[in-house]
Formats: structure tokens, sequence, C-alpha cells
């Protein structure tokens, strides 16, 4: 979830290991997230932002596993982590 407004963002079982040793999955849950182009750092990369509160997230990129092939590198520290019940 959003650690600034609680949204649910990921479902845990689109949590995969990346290696890049940032909480990565391959896709958000239904209209949780949104994205932007994010020009900073000299590069242009896909920003992922909280669709309820349009806070940073994280970024995403075209490198991730099936299905869909895109890996959602987020900050855990945007996050918060539940267990699913």
């Amino acid at each position: 979830s959003c650690a600034a407004c609680g949204h649910s963002l990921f479902a845990s079982s689109s949590k995969f290991e990346s290696g890049t040793g940032w909480p990565s999955f391959w896709a958000p849950l239904d209209g949780a997230v949104g994205t932007s182009i994010d020009r900073g750092l000299f590069m242009v990369r896909t920003e992922v932002h909280c669709a309820g509160c349009g806070g940073h997230l994280g970024h995403l990129f075209p490198d991730g596993p099936p299905p869909t092939g895109l890996r959602y590198c987020m900050n855990g520290a945007a996050m918060t982590f539940e267990v699913e019940t």
C-alpha cells in the first residue's frame, strides 16, 4: 500500500526477486497507479505514482518477467507491506 495515503497498490502474487535490491512487481492492482515521464538525472524513465494521492513510488522498466514483461521497481520507503488474508 502507499505509505502516504494507504491506497492498495500491488498484490503479493505479482512480487518477484529482480536482483536490484528494490521491491519489484510485474503488475499493479487495477487502477492503483499512474505513470508519467521522468526526465531527471539526464535520462528518460517512466515514473510510477499512487493513483490515490499522486505520491512518487518508483519507476517502470520493460525488463520484467512474464506475463507482462514489466518491472515496477518501487521504493520500499514509499510503501507499507501487509500480510494478505
